[in-house]
Order: structure tokens, then C-alpha cells, then sequence
């Protein structure tokens, strides 16, 4: 499955990059969040793709409106961002990514995080760790965990007053925090390698958001969290928003 799953992100993002690479023409949805054809293309090849090899069905931003009553029966399904990060992708900065994660119980037991255009695929599976491949290389994550100071993870797009607060309070712990912006589920990949300390995120976000990125932390030895209770970010809720969170790396206590 995890083969099927990276070979058709792998294919979602090369049509992405063909309409990246044209005149973007955007569309708004209900909640005037963007949406373009990139979306779309990649929709259709993940969840054909998905469909094709296994029964579980599948859940996608661009195919959400299942109803509760429905999805609760699942006891496992697919998870899909065919576009994590609409905005950075309409801006050019190439800081956009395709999430997909396979849900079992409420947990996420394996996910990939596809970069476009960069080329590389994170990805993970519960119990088997959590890798990167770049350049034909494929490296066991976290690259490095040990270092001075603290590194902030933190949205390009989107920000909020209780992640400032939050953002206050870490300065009076460390006095030589430092803070690196980056889009979509990157944030995650930046945490799963140890190049950021904390991915705090203190504003709404949905589940296909989170869900490919948190088992990918996890796997390479972090947390996801709700930011006041301490547990795990839990899936296929009635209310697809997640809760307030905080994605630490490996080695590191928030």
C-alpha cells in the first residue's frame, strides 16, 4: 500500500506542477478558502489511486462532504490533502505539499508528505519509523535532535494572538529562540527531521491537515498533541477542526 500511496502523490504532484508552472486561475469555496484545478487534478489521481488498491474508503478536502452519520462506521479509511497549502502555491513561493495518511481507529498508521517541487517525499509507518527520500537517497528520520536553543516552526499564512502568547512565554524560557517560517505540512517535515524544535499551532486547522504529518513526527520519535490536554490529535471526529496542538521533536518536552 505504501508504494501505491507515494508512486500516486508522486503522480498527483507532477500534474500539480503543470498548472503551477501556468496562469493560476483561483476559485473560492463556501468558506472563501482558495481552491484552483491543481486541487482537483490531484484530488481525482490520489483518490482514484486509493481506490483502485484497497476497500477503506477515502476522505478528501476536496470530497468532504460525507456526513457523520456515515463515517462513523469506518473503522479505516484514507485521509487526503491533495493540496496542503493553496496559498503558498498561488503565491509561487513552492512551499506546498500532497498529504495522504491511512486512519485506523482514529489513529494515523501511515502517511506520506509529498513536496512537488522539491522532489521529496517524507513519509512513515506505525511501528517501521519515519524517512526521507531526496535525490534517490532514503534517510531514517530525525537527521539531527541535538543542538542549543530552540527552533519555532511557525505558518507562513496563517498566525494568531495565542501563538504570539505562546511565542512570548517560549522567549522568557530561551533566550536565543530562534523562529522559521515555512507553508503547509512542512512544518511537520521541518519537526520529523529536528530542524525545528516545536511546530506550535494555535489556530484552526482540519484533520487532513494534520494527519500524515503527525504519524511521520511520531514515527521519528516526536509528539502531536493537543496543546492543553496532552493527547494525541484523534481522527474522523464529527467535527473534522482539529483542536489547538503542538508538534515537538524527538528528545524535546514542550
Amino acid at each position: 500500500m505504501l508504494a501505491v500511496l507515494m508512486e500516486a502523490e508522486r503522480n498527483a504532484g507532477e500534474a500539480i506542477l503543470t498548472v503551477y508552472r501556468s496562469p493560476v486561475y483561483v476559485e473560492h469555496k463556501a468558506d472563501r478558502s482558495p481552491v484552483t484545478a491543481a486541487d482537483r487534478l490531484s484530488h481525482d489521481i490520489v483518490t482514484a489511486a486509493l481506490r483502485r488498491m484497497s476497500v477503506f474508503p477515502v476522505l478528501s478536502e476536496e470530497g468532504r462532504n460525507i456526513e457523520y452519520s456515515e463515517r462513523s462506521r469506518w473503522d479505516a479509511f484514507w485521509l487526503v490533502d491533495p493540496l496542503d497549502g493553496t496559498k503558498e502555491f498561488i503565491g509561487g513561493n513552492g512551499e506546498f505539499t500532497v498529504n495522504v495518511a491511512l486512519i485506523n481507529d482514529g489513529v494515523p498508521v501511515m502517511g506520506a508528505i509529498y513536496v512537488p517541487v522539491k522532489d521529496i517525499l517524507y513519509y512513515a509507518v506505525k511501528g517501521g519509523g519515519a524517512y526521507k527520500i531526496e535525490n534517490g537517497l532514503t534517510i531514517r528520520l530525525p537527521l539531527r535532535t541535538e543542538r542549543k536553543g530552540c527552533i519555532v516552526a511557525g505558518s507562513r499564512s496563517h498566525t494568531s494572538p495565542e501563538f504570539e502568547e505562546y511565542v512570548g512565554r517560549l522567549r522568557a524560557r530561551h533566550e536565543d529562540l530562534a523562529f522559521v517560517s515555512a507553508g503547509s505540512s512542512l512544518k511537520f517535515c521541518l519537526v520529523a527531521e529536528g530542524a525545528a524544535d516545536l511546530y506550535p499551532r494555535l489556530g484552526t486547522t482540519m484533520e487532513w491537515d494534520t494527519a500524515a504529518g503527525q504519524v511521520i513526527v511520531e514515527e521519528a520519535g516526536g509528539t502531536v498533541v493537543e496543546a492543553g490536554s496532552g493527547r494525541p490529535l484523534r481522527y474522523n471526529k464529527a467535527d473534522l477542526r482539529n483542536p489547538h496542538f503542538i508538534a515537538a521533536r524527538s528528545g524535546y518536552h514542550a
